[in-house]
């Protein structure tokens, strides 16, 4: 009995709940007679396209400035290395890597002005991160109207601006990821490049952190009065973990983007962190301590309920057609609303 208890706070009973739930829909979807194939299918290609952007989640968790609610500049930077190789009309993958070559310069000088903004309000991090990332995108609002980008696949086709969204089709990049190497397990159709691609910068950041930055970057965010104490610059770590994270945001956006098959520019950054944020604290993830298992873990359950939810829901309200979209932001705002509840300090 020891065992078990020890078992069960040890995985928390936040995530075993959330967890017994997720099998629960699983299970629901075999009597219903759902296609739990494409249920897998979709589940993985959701998993893997937002895994970068809570991939973002643990360096900023470590360096010591809390949860990123202030993704969305990195998002801004992504996008603005996507509109850019697509006014230079790349393809393909000399598009998707162009892409986040020109975004990376963005990502490092605007997450290095944020994290010193950061520095300079210890203690109300994640308050202050929310306001900077939501001004940035109402700020960015006025930007795509007033960039000089003339291609006629993303700008208007009369005045100035850029569209709402930006299709990626005629760049060869929708899907392209997902579609790379991509195979069939049976019916389940396996997103290989997509894998890859995260198993990658899952590898990279791990190794970034066992090195001698990132070890001092962890202890510099796990106590920070030791840390000077041993002769850690405490803010300059700190800036090292926003600049990664802002970083990885600019390339989650990106990988994300060629699965949806758009940009999506003005409102579409607005409220991605705070999914990004809920699944690495789902994951089991705190405000101080984050490890990549809290972002596997987190990424796949709060996905994978999304995915699975909306088809077991639709087949109890198929006489609404409203209830769908209810259902999603239900579902949706619930985990985010939940996990946030689970924030606490150390």
């Amino acid at each position: 009995m020891n065992i078990i208890r020890n078992a069960v706070h040890g995985f928390g009973v936040a995530r075993l709940t959330i967890l017994g739930f997720f099998l629960l829909l699983c299970i629901m979807a075999v009597p219903l007679k759902l296609d739990v194939a494409e249920l897998i299918s979709s589940s993985l290609v959701r998993i893997l396209m937002w895994g970068v952007l809570v991939l973002a989640m643990w360096p900023s968790i470590s360096c010591g400035t809390g949860p990123n609610f202030g993704l969305s500049l990195g998002i801004i930077c992504g996008l603005l290395g996507g509109i850019i190789a697509m006014e230079l009309e790349l393809n393909g993958f000399v598009n998707l890597f162009a892409s986040i070559a020109f975004a990376a310069p963005f990502a490092i000088l605007v997450g290095w002005g944020y994290g010193w903004l950061l520095n300079r309000v210890k203690g109300a991090e994640m308050m202050l991160a929310m306001f900077v990332g939501w001004s940035a995108v109402s700020l960015m609002k006025i930007g795509w109207l007033m960039l000089p980008f003339h291609n006629p696949e993303m700008a208007w086709p009369q005045g100035r601006g850029l569209r709402v969204t930006v299709s990626l089709v005629n760049r060869d990049m929708a899907q392209l990821l997902n579609q790379f190497l991509s195979f069939k397990l049976g019916n389940i159709i396996v997103p290989t490049g997509l894998l890859l691609f995260f198993l990658v910068c899952c590898l990279a950041v791990w190794l970034f952190m066992r090195s001698k930055t990132g070890v001092a970057m962890t202890a510099a965010g796990d106590n920070p009065r030791f840390a000077e104490a041993a002769g850690i610059n405490v803010d300059r770590h700190r800036i090292i973990g926003t600049i990664l994270s802002t970083v990885l945001g600019a390339v989650g956006i990106l990988v994300y983007a060629q699965s949806f098959g758009f940009y999506q520019l003005y409102e579409g950054p607005m409220y991605m962190p705070q999914q990004a944020v809920a699944a690495i604290l789902i994951g089991g993830a705190s405000i101080r301590k984050a490890s990549l298992a809290n972002v596997i873990i987190g990424v796949i359950l709060f996905q994978g309920i999304l995915v699975v939810a909306m088809p077991v829901f639709n087949i109890f309200t198929q006489d609404m057609a409203s209830m769908a979209e209810i259902s999603r932001v239900i579902i949706q705002n619930g985990i985010i609303l939940y996990a946030l509840t689970q924030v606490r300090g150390e």
